[in-house]
């Protein structure tokens, strides 16, 4: 416990100082290096559940991704699905070289491609999420991490120490719904409280919503990386963070969270509110 606290207060003020003031360039390079440490992590989840991909092509990918995320600020074009696109095509055609068994091209290509599409991805969107709009970004961005932040603390601090009932023992045997709920409830708390006193641009109304839709999101994402794992027989993505376990197990939440925030904040002219 003592060494997870300790990581948390050392990592968090130069994540929030990344989030919320690096500029662009130093934002994606911390971005790309997070991408690539995750892809790392992934295909060390993937080996030991007995899957080989090709590292080399994820590693290259997640960070073509979130370049072309950033090429879509200054010209946008779709760069980011197009670099997607050839991205699939290519590995699907690399395969055919790089496997000399046929029988493990498919788990070697899809191994591949689901790695790109979990980690580099569904990180990309943090670019502009952050970056799209000079005004709010900086809100957004903060929020989400923020909603991440506050879901994470307090399911862990109320499932240890009342959790009773465990949410899905068949993918992770620790998390409870006592736990989720908890998670769920500091969100919303947690983004009250921004939307009221720091995000007043936005109305108070959709930002409990979006916290509402994000805290969900990690919480899937959470599990994702959870079932992963335990189809791995591991406790742990890694050993990179004391306290903490590897990268992904920090991360897992934002997966999900960055896609479903950017989706939701593109489609909100739709919202009947």
């Amino acid at each position: 416990m003592i060494s997870r606290i300790l990581t948390a207060l050392v990592l968090i003020p130069p994540v929030v100082f990344l989030v919320g003031w690096a500029p662009e360039w130093l934002f994606l390079l911390a971005l790309v290096a997070t991408v690539e440490c995750g892809l790392y992590e992934y295909f060390v989840i993937s080996q030991h559940a007995g899957f080989k991909g090709f590292p080399a092509v994820g590693y290259v990918a997640g960070g073509l991704l979130c370049l072309a995320q950033s090429a879509e600020l200054r010209k946008p074009g779709a760069r980011g699905f197009v670099v997607l696109i050839l991205i699939l095509l290519l590995t699907l055609c690399l395969a055919l070289r790089w496997t000399t068994n046929l029988k493990h091209y498919l788990g070697a290509t899809a191994t591949t491609i689901l790695g790109i599409l979990f980690v580099g991805f569904t990180l990309s969107w943090l670019v502009p999420l952050r970056f799209s709009d000079p005004v709010t970004g900086r809100q957004v961005a903060l929020f989400l991490f923020l909603v991440i932040w506050a879901d994470d603390i307090c399911a862990f601090l109320v499932g240890r120490l009342v959790g009773r009932t465990l949410l899905f023992p068949r993918v992770s045997p620790r998390k409870t719904v006592e736990g989720a709920l908890a998670g769920f409830t500091g969100s919303l708390l947690v983004a009250w409280g921004y939307g009221r006193w720091f995000w007043q641009t936005a109305d108070l109304k959709t930002v409990m919503l979006l916290a509402g839709l994000v805290a969900v999101a990690g919480q899937v994402g959470d599990l994702v990386e959870s079932a992963m794992k335990r189809g791995a027989n591991l406790k742990d993505s890694g050993a990179l963070l004391p306290g903490h376990g590897g990268l992904l197990d920090r991360i897992d939440s934002l997966l999900f969270g960055a896609p479903v925030l950017w989706l939701a904040l593109a489609l909100k002219d739709l919202w009947p509110l």
